[in-house]
């Protein structure tokens, strides 16, 4: 056991897929470090466990049957301000860590990972509070330089933002092309504009990223 360590340490590991945990919890054994483990797997029982329980260190799925992460961070930071949380999660870090961070989370880590790194990620998050990977601090520097990288849906003009939210509203080509008295190719034009400026693919990403910006 590390000597700066020596301390007991209190992990929520909030996951809907048991075995996710159940492969942290084997994980944090073979480290050899003093701590107990709550879980959860909904975002509610996450929530439930960090109003019950003083967690040191959250480690927690982007997403969850009953919602999005992102929604429940401030919250998880305004009850317990000194919980640091690791978000552990199998989206793509390049387009989605700095949001998380942005919202409260102190690390963020790929699922698809080596055992090594996530065992580097953890050990730095007890020591340090924080866990950056080299592909999130490539990201930090260039959103210093172009802030609109945490909300990408900044980069969008006002009328793309329009029919992006269109969208997300469930409406088609043809509703959004007779409400803005367009072409409909004026619209498949515009759709295709704004898939390459956020490099998303289909219309459940932009969905996805209309909603966790709200």
């Amino acid at each position: 056991m590390s000597e700066q360590n020596n301390k007991s340490f209190n992990f929520l590991l909030a996951d809907d897929h048991s075995l996710i945990r159940q492969g942290l919890v084997f994980l944090l054994e073979d480290m050899e470090e003093n701590h107990t483990i709550f879980q959860a797997s909904t975002q509610q029982s996450a929530l439930e466990a960090v109003r019950d329980n003083r967690i040191d260190i959250a480690i927690i799925d982007a997403h969850f049957p009953d919602g999005n992460s992102l929604a429940i961070l401030p919250e998880i930071k305004q009850i317990n301000p000194g919980i640091k949380i690791l978000i552990f999660t199998g989206i793509d870090e390049n387009i989605h860590s700095l949001r998380y961070l942005n919202a409260g989370a102190d690390g963020f880590l790929s699922k698809m990972s080596d055992e090594v790194i996530i065992e580097e990620a953890i050990k730095k998050m007890m020591s340090n509070g924080e866990y950056i990977s080299p592909v999130t601090q490539m990201l930090l520097l260039n959103s210093m330089k172009n802030p609109g990288m945490i909300n990408p849906l900044s980069s969008l003009t006002e009328r793309e933002l329009q029919i992006a939210e269109m969208y997300a509203e469930g409406l088609g080509n043809l509703e959004i092309a007779g409400q803005l008295d367009v072409k409909q190719n004026t619209v498949s034009t515009i759709k295709r504009r704004i898939f390459d400026k956020l490099r998303i693919d289909n219309l459940v990403e932009l969905i996805e990223l209309i909603r966790n910006s709200q």
